[in-house]
């Protein structure tokens, strides 16, 4: 896996472009007041760089030294700093309640490792933080637009529901989006979109 991703980010282009993700720009008004965000799987850094700019202090963690290296040198391109770390997701400790939120967008992983992720990106916030993510649904599929080609890498609406339905949910979504980013992710899609607040209910 990570030579693959170290392989995909090795080329000077980003290859899912330098500008954040349309779900993340449109919903980082949630994360005002949550100084501390970490990204999940961020890969060339374009959504960490983004929030870094929107004032946040703001770490990035990927499994591909050359994606964090981009990340690097794209928060550097506009005069920011964003705290990077190799980590492999699935098998490495996360840190207890030590971010304001968490974000991912289009972290790929296994059906049976998706849960574990989840899991973490819960663990990591404060109480009372916002977790934030943007996936493909299985759904994804038929469309053909980006995303990983098996559905066991895809995701289930139903199991993201169990994994943060003892949170409070601030926005859920399952259908269409059109995503244009870099190269590899062109044209309409089938996502889900999920934002909790930590909180117990």
């Amino acid at each position: 896996m990570q030579n693959v991703w170290n392989q995909r980010f090795e080329l000077d282009e980003y290859v899912y472009g330098d500008k954040p993700n349309a779900f993340i720009e449109s919903q980082a008004d949630r994360l005002k007041g949550k100084k501390k965000v970490v990204a999940f799987a961020e890969g060339e850094g374009r959504n960490a760089v983004f929030l870094a700019r929107q004032g946040h202090d703001v770490t990035a963690w990927d499994y591909a030294v050359n994606g964090l290296m981009k990340t690097e040198k794209l928060a550097d391109r506009f005069n920011v700093k964003v705290e990077t770390s190799q980590k492999d997701l699935v098998q490495d400790p996360v840190p207890y309640e030590e971010y304001d939120a968490a974000i991912m967008v289009f972290g790929h992983f296994s059906k049976s490792d998706q849960k574990k992720v989840i899991e973490k990106m819960i663990s990591v916030v404060k109480p009372g933080g916002v977790v934030m993510l943007e996936v493909y649904s299985e759904d994804q599929l038929r469309y053909q637009t980006g995303g990983p080609k098996t559905a066991d890498m895809l995701y289930s609406p139903r199991d993201l529901l169990e994994w943060t339905h003892s949170y409070q949910m601030l926005h859920f979504f399952y259908g269409e989006q059109r995503r244009d980013e870099g190269k590899l992710h062109n044209g309409m899609g089938h996502v889900i979109q999920v934002i909790i607040r930590k909180e117990q209910i």
